[in-house]
């Protein structure tokens, strides 16, 4: 009998310390960080493809977003999908580009050490708004964000300034980095209508998992993991 109390008890602890475990887990991603992959390449330098980050969601419940800050926010265009990318101008300010040079109330921004551009044309203002903008004044309560990779992201130049209610919170930290190429599997999506199938879904999560983990010593970006997010 004695043995028996033992055993439900440390049963019953058991099941005490899962649920605690996964009602944390639960909090931590829902209100503290969450983690994030990288799937294209609108932030490289900064972020590649494959990387993975963390993003803390308090960060601006204590402080305002800043130039400089690198973002995770829902798109404009469709709340549903999370984009990332780099705040450039906060309300009040002006924004301005100039043949594919960045200035905030009519003086060169400082410009993220691993941001480029990747073609040397440059559109006039009235063919694209990628190397000519403005100048536009930010609204209150939006910023002006764009992508490190200066001609391949689709940013707010495109589709206007960013509501800041719609940022999800400030990236950070690299804590995996994975180099992808042509022909790896990849993760079904359960929003995919034909694909909609949790056996599929999990099966892919398998397939994937067990892929990285036998190709990780050559795929992983092993200098980028642990790095800081910064400006």
């Amino acid at each position: 009998m004695v043995w028996r109390g033992r055993s439900r008890s440390r049963f019953r602890e058991t099941i005490e310390v899962l649920v605690v475990s996964f009602l944390l887990a639960t909090l931590v991603r829902t209100y503290v960080i969450c983690g994030y992959k990288v799937p294209s390449g609108s932030m490289e330098d900064t972020l590649l493809v494959g990387d993975h980050f963390l993003a803390c969601r308090f960060y601006y419940r204590f402080t305002d977003p800043r130039p400089g800050d690198v973002v995770v926010f829902q798109y404009p265009l469709d709340t549903d999908r999370d984009f990332v990318k780099r705040i450039v101008a906060v309300g009040g300010q002006t924004i301005e580009i100039r043949d594919k040079q960045v200035l905030v109330d009519g003086v060169p921004a400082r410009r993220p050490r691993e941001a480029k551009h990747i073609d040397s044309r440059v559109y006039r203002q009235g063919m694209s708004t990628r190397d000519n903008f403005g100048p536009l004044t930010v609204p209150q309560g939006y910023v002006f964000v764009l992508g490190d990779n200066r001609d391949n992201s689709r940013d707010s130049r495109y589709w206007g300034f960013l509501d800041q209610r719609l940022i999800k919170g400030k990236a950070f930290l690299l804590y995996w980095s994975w180099k992808g190429m042509r022909g790896d599997p990849q993760l079904v999506r359960l929003e995919d209508p034909i694909l909609r199938s949790l056996p599929r879904v999990t099966l892919s999560i398998v397939r994937v998992l067990v892929f990285e983990m036998t190709h990780i010593p050559w795929r992983v970006r092993w200098n980028r993991v642990g790095r800081l997010i910064t400006a």
